[in-house]
Formats: structure tokens, sequence, C-alpha cells
């Protein structure tokens, strides 16, 4: 009993009060109805939707002036008709922009996603634009074989002229020997 009573107790110092709701107990999906406004949006968007609506006017129309069974539930000017598609334009605009705010979110979470590649793309990219930048200046420091040869060909030419002036001298020291 303690507990029920500081459990009264912190409810009655807290402002406000929580309310039961008689739904309280039912569980819906949050985007049940959001996926059934964008259904009928992309539905009302359609050639067939158009052609059952005129269908409907058409049948509507004849049956009011010719009379089914003698019967004129809606006389000429149709207000009935007026009511029905004033009730179905009222809840066509907010099911409409339901959907298409839901579009645009997930627009926009594409977005966010394809923002997030590009930047990854792009560091992917100045990586690759410094290492192979960073190879350029490696090679450049390497000997070429274009190198190599033109440093042979002037130590050979060197030892060439040696031997050409002072080849003479090396033979009469071989010989003094």
């Amino acid at each position: 009993m303690p507990r029920l009573r500081e459990s009264e107790n912190r409810r009655l110092n807290e402002p406000g009060r929580r309310r039961r709701s008689m739904f309280s107990g039912v569980k819906v999906d949050r985007d049940a109805f959001g996926k059934f406004a964008e259904g009928f949006a992309r539905f009302m968007g359609t050639a067939r939707f158009l052609a059952y609506m005129t269908a409907f006017v058409i049948v509507w129309i004849t049956c009011n002036v010719v009379g089914v069974f003698g019967l004129k539930w809606d006389p000429y000017p149709f207000i009935l008709l007026n009511l029905f598609f004033s009730t179905q334009a009222s809840y066509a605009a907010p099911l409409i922009l339901l959907a298409q705010n839901r579009q645009e979110a997930r627009d926009r979470v594409s977005l966010d996603a394809d923002r997030a590649q590009a930047a990854q793309s792009r560091a992917d990219m100045d990586f690759l634009a410094r290492e192979i930048a960073s190879l350029r200046m490696s090679v450049g420091d390497l000997a070429t074989r274009d190198y190599i040869r033109s440093e042979l060909r002037q130590e050979l030419r060197a030892i060439l002229a040696d031997l050409e002036s002072g080849g003479e001298h090396e033979d009469e020291r071989v010989e003094a020997i």
C-alpha cells in the first residue's frame, strides 16, 4: 500500500495528468496511413481514375435525369453529386500533401546519401591524385634507360680518351717491369 500512495503523491505533484485513450491498446503502424495516402495519390493521378470518375458521373446524371424506377434522388442541379465531389476533394488534398511530404522526406534522405557518396568519392580521388603525384616524383628520381646509356657513353669516351692519351705511357711502364 505505501507504494500506491507514493505513486499517487508523485502523480499529484506532477503538472498535468496523463489521460487514457479509448484506443491505447490498439497498435497502429505509423507508416500504414502514409502508405495508404501514397497509394491513393498515385491512383488519383492515373487515367483509370479519371475514366472511373467520368463513368460514375455519367451514370449518376443519367439515372437522375431519366430516373430509375421513377426515383430521382438528386434532381438537376445535382447538389448531392456536388457534395460528393467536395467531400472527395477535401479528403484528397491532405492525402496528396501527405504523400508529397513523404516523398520529400525520402528525397532528402537520398540526397544526403548522394552527398555522402560524392564526398567519399572526392576524398578517394584526392587520395589517388596524391598517390599518383608521389609516384611521378619517385619515378622522376629514378634513372631512366636513356640517362644510364648517356652516362655509360660518357664514361666509355673518358676511358677511351685516357687509353689513347695514356696508352703509350702504360706500354712503357709494362716493359719496364
